[in-house]
């Protein structure tokens, strides 16, 4: 049964701004940003965001019936890991990166709950750039009033277990928004060896 309210953290203004700024500013240029597609009823759409996958060696992630390819992390990625590792001291070891263009790019309804996630970790969210509202609900009431919370530039929301067994979250499309804004969700993953071994039938 979930809470009335999610084990989370919403921590406003985590980086300074002359750090958001920079941070935003490098990793819009620096990531190597793609538009995936999905298959749907037959028929292949691109996502409504650019994303980028950087991880350990082994450290692979699967959602949406894709095989992200693991890319090197990248100086800034790397910085912002080293920070959050020691002051949430998490072994955060893989990153997704989404890049919302404007207020047209979106993620919906889901929960971070693959299977080659660690669901006893930590997944910390950092916000870069425009301001975009993030929402939650309660997975076994559907139905339930809506949780939403304003993320902001530099803002840091780190969601704590067990948040994915029991809610999900979107990021809703806002049509007014013209700036993009740079989403970067460090997580644990279990390596390769023991993802194959939790696959196999007991």
């Amino acid at each position: 049964m979930s809470s009335l309210r999610p084990p989370v953290r919403h921590l406003a203004r985590w980086a300074s701004l002359a750090d958001a700024d920079r941070w935003l500013e490098r990793l819009l240029v620096e990531v190597p940003w793609k538009q995936e597609h999905i298959t749907v009823f037959g028929r292949r759409h691109p996502m409504p965001r650019l994303s980028c996958w950087m991880a350990d060696p082994g450290c692979e992630y699967r959602y949406a019936d894709l095989q992200n390819v693991i890319e090197p992390w990248t100086p800034v990625a790397q910085e912002i890991r080293a920070r959050l590792r020691f002051e949430l001291a998490c072994p955060f070891n893989s990153l997704l990166l989404n890049l919302y263009r404007d207020g047209h790019d979106s993620m919906g309804w889901h929960a971070d709950d693959e299977p080659e996630l660690d669901p006893e970790a930590s997944i910390a969210s950092l916000s870069l750039g425009a301001a975009r509202t993030f929402r939650m609900r309660p997975r076994a009431r559907l139905g339930a009033e809506k949780l939403a919370f304003e993320l902001e530039h530099g803002d840091l929301f780190v969601m704590d277990p067990p948040t994915q067994r029991h809610w999900q979250h979107e990021l809703p499309r806002r049509l007014r928004v013209r700036g993009p804004r740079i989403n970067l969700t460090f997580r644990h993953v279990r390596p390769t060896s023991e993802n194959a071994a939790r696959a196999e039938p007991s």
